[in-house]
């Protein structure tokens, strides 16, 4: 589901967009590149967005022209949440003027996914350890909030507005803040551009889009309210509180939707939710400039529509099944979040008694499932795409809640691990996009990563804050402008590891890089886990891994099928329609078949992994040692019937130049290696080496050792054949331009070995290494030196 309701025209918003297709999809076919000047934030989220739904392809057609010079930085560790010398003030002001004489640290973004571009450079003076200044000087970071309650209950809020996310006191010292801080500058740029192309569209028009409701009617909604609300406060034209009014008395008119209390769609609640959301931002930030009856308007229409509708839900199993105590997930945290900014907005004004029940729901119900969808590890249960969506969900509730109460009322606490998960974030980025396993979920128009800005100033965490103020989406959302903290400083890969390892056994995941800031870098990224209770979300993809170099992706991902079709969502059981569907099928994974069977849904894989331990330093221009290594590997025998042995295992080799990918394997049936490419693919003559092209790069692959009658082949990315069949009246989307590396062998035991070997500039043919044949059960780190 993506970009499908449409202006007054009937034409799909964004449908000129390269990223766009007809189908609501993001093909996995090469795209475009677009480039656009960093300083120019202001790509509407009209269109901005539609490219930030990432991430379903296989995407490998990006060619960078980034070239950097050798330089050496030094390698430091860890973070600091505050300054050493115990002058905090001093400090602090120190890096608001680095970071002002700096400006924008990087210097365009030049890829299919916006990825900020980093200088090819050091400058002590900013690129040190990441520090965050506790300093409360109001001219350069945000005062202390006067509100500090001695009850801080869900129910006892301020009484000054507003009081969702940005009081009054913040919007007092924005305008000092903006002009100090460069990032604040171009962010307050283009939310004003942003609101300016919405302001003389129509108005969003009603879609019931299948099973998916008028989610992305809601959302869009919600993106124009905060927009022009945020133009209200900063300027007091009261054009843009007219024009919000405009746009929310159409969301409860007749025009929209049935003429009944279900009008925002209670079944599929996250359209009741994001509206909600919607018209409690317009109630608080616009308070002061509405009317009397425009504020009573306002205020029956979210009960009516939205909130009484959560007390329905909360009594109500079928509609409100969100509400589990195992739903740990985006449902959770958007619909809880949605329903508790409205109770709050209108809290001491709704003379019902509504708002104050919906508080007494919401907020212990989100703590016991929204609050868990973090790992041991900070994992996001669900894929690395639903993580926008729930994380943002679940910063909006807890910093109005913060706002509104004076405490987080425990959902920032309750769940020590929700401290970890802007590191699974980092890590499940690489240099060309996301480790897009699983649904990527529909086009992000209320969702961007900026909980980092939150969740980096709460857990004193200055990296996250400074790896999400470089990323695009950062500069699309009003909430950036209250959650951003100007006064960290540094730079988040200062000191960070190129290797994390991810080991709680629902995920199981590794990723692995040679920089975190050079956009030609080698990435890997690997998983195993479990195949359940991912939300219904994950694919039956155990050994599924990623690959990027040279600024291509050369293994990619599908991402999501068609969310209408029959069966989707119904079930993660081994015999659930879901499974018919090619993309989360095994066969549609960068995976081992056996048999041509989907994998065992009750898979308890184990891992092992190690790594040599470097550090990125300072210099945006890392030098990787030529001893510095990584591995994983992962038993993966319970994934699958017909096997009495299999692990899989993936390193890096040469200095972070090359990898090995290794399957060490005993079946009883016929045996395939999968790959999914955008390259152009050629394989030689014997059949042991296939030579990849996307644009002007190439990397080869080489089969080592290779088992007897042990070849390359390739085909199309589709289903070997329809049995069993796909439901009826239901096909699966097709998968332009991507190309599927095979390897068949009949039943037997193999090492099968495939070697990568990227073509780097300036790299002779005598440079790359050959590795030993070492059985993964015998890797170390120094197992392959030669």
């Amino acid at each position: 589901m993506a970009t499908r309701y449409t202006d007054a025209n009937n034409t799909p918003y964004g449908s000129g967009d390269p990223y766009y297709s007809s189908s609501g999809y993001i093909t996995p076919a090469p795209m475009k590149k677009r480039t656009s000047n960093w300083l120019k934030f202001g790509i509407p989220v009209l269109i901005a967005v539609i490219i930030a739904a990432v991430v379903g392809g296989v995407v490998g057609s990006r060619n960078h022209n980034n070239n950097s010079t050798s330089a050496s930085g030094k390698s430091s560790s860890g973070s600091s949440s505050g300054s050493s010398s115990g002058d905090q003030a001093a400090a602090a002001s120190s890096a608001v003027s680095v970071q002002n004489a700096l400006g924008l640290v990087p210097t365009a973004t030049n890829s299919l996914y916006l990825i900020p571009i980093y200088p090819s450079t050091t400058n002590t003076a900013a690129f040190t350890t990441p520090t965050l200044s506790t300093s409360k000087d109001a001219s350069i970071g945000w005062p202390a909030d006067p509100f500090q309650p001695s009850n801080a209950s869900p129910t006892n809020v301020r009484t000054d507005r507003p009081r969702l996310i940005a009081p009054a006191y913040k919007w007092e010292v924005l305008p000092e803040l903006i002009t100090k801080s460069p990032y604040l500058r171009a962010w307050n740029d283009t939310i004003f551009g942003n609101a300016t192309q919405y302001y003389g569209l129509d108005n969003v028009q009603y879609f019931m889009d299948g099973s998916s409701g008028i989610l992305d009617n809601c959302r869009y909604v919600k993106e124009r309210v905060k927009a022009w609300a945020y133009a209200y406060r900063m300027t007091n034209d009261t054009k843009w509180v007219d024009r919000t009014v405009k746009e929310l008395t159409h969301a409860a008119s007749s025009d929209f939707g049935p003429s009944n209390s279900t009008k925002w769609n209670p079944t599929h609640f996250l359209d009741t939710a994001e509206m909600t959301a919607a018209f409690a931002v317009a109630y608080d930030w616009l308070y002061d400039a509405l009317t009397a009856d425009q504020k009573t308007t306002i205020r029956q229409n979210m009960i009516t529509y939205g909130l009484s509708q959560g007390l329905d839900a909360f009594n109500n199993p079928n509609i409100g099944w969100w509400t589990g105590k195992d739903i740990h997930g985006n449902w959770n945290c958007v619909c809880n979040s949605g329903l508790t900014l409205g109770a709050l907005a209108i809290l001491g004004d709704d003379d019902t008694g509504t708002a104050e029940k919906i508080l007494g729901l919401t907020v212990p119900n989100a703590i016991q499932s929204c609050a868990q969808a973090v790992s041991s590890d900070g994992t996001w249960a669900e894929t690395a795409n639903y993580w926008y969506f729930g994380t943002t969900g679940h910063a909006e509730m807890s910093s109005a809640l913060i706002t509104a109460t004076g405490s987080d009322q425990q959902l920032l606490t309750s769940n020590q691990n929700f401290a970890l998960t802007g590191y699974f974030h980092m890590a499940v980025f690489g240099p060309g996009s996301l480790f897009a396993y699983g649904d990527h979920g529909p086009n992000k128009y209320s969702a961007t990563a900026n909980s980092m800005f939150l969740y980096g100033d709460f857990y004193k965490k200055p990296e996250f804050i400074l790896f999400q103020r470089d990323q695009f989406d950062a500069g699309s959302d009003p909430w950036s402008m209250f959650w951003y903290n100007p006064l960290a400083s540094g730079a988040f890969w200062d000191g960070l590891a190129l290797d994390h390892f991810f080991d709680d056994s629902l995920d199981q995941w590794a990723a692995m890089r040679s920089s975190w800031t050079d956009q030609n870098a080698l990435y890997v990224a690997i998983k195993a886990g479990q195949l359940q209770n991912h939300q219904t979300h994950n694919d039956l993809d155990a050994g599924d891994f990623v690959l990027d170099a040279m600024g291509v992706r050369w293994a990619g991902e599908l991402g999501s099928s068609d969310y209408n079709s029959e069966g989707y969502f119904t079930s993660d059981a081994q015999n659930a329609e879901r499974w018919l569907y090619y993309r989360k099928r095994t066969e549609g994974q960068n995976a081992i078949l056996v048999n041509k069977a989907n994998q065992n849904v009750n898979a308890a894989p184990t891992v092992k992994h190690n790594t040599s331990g470097e550090a990125q330093g300072s210099s945006t221009v890392y030098n990787v040692p030529s001893d510095s290594t990584a591995f994983w590997t992962a038993n993966l025998v319970s994934a699958y019937n017909d096997t009495q042995s299999y692990q899989r295992g993936i390193r890096m080799i040469n200095g972070r130049k090359q990898v090995l990918l290794q399957d060490d394997i005993q079946a009883s049936q016929p045996i395939m290696w999968r790959m999914h490419t955008n390259a152009t693919v050629s394989v030689d003559p014997n059949g042991t080496s296939a030579t990849l092209k996307i644009g002007d790069q190439t990397l080869t692959m080489q089969l080592l050792n290779a088992p007897s009658g042990a070849t390359f082949t390739t085909g199309p990315a589709e289903r070997f054949s329809d049995d069993p069949p796909t439901p009826t009246g239901w096909a699966d989307p097709a998968n332009p331009g991507v190309t599927v590396v095979m390897i068949s062998l009949p039943a037997g035991t193999y090492s099968l070995q495939v070697l990568f070997n990227p073509q780097w500039s300036g790299m002779q043919s005598s440079d790359f290494k050959t590795p030993p044949s070492v059985s993964l059960d015998q890797w170390t780190l120094k197992s392959h030196d030669s």
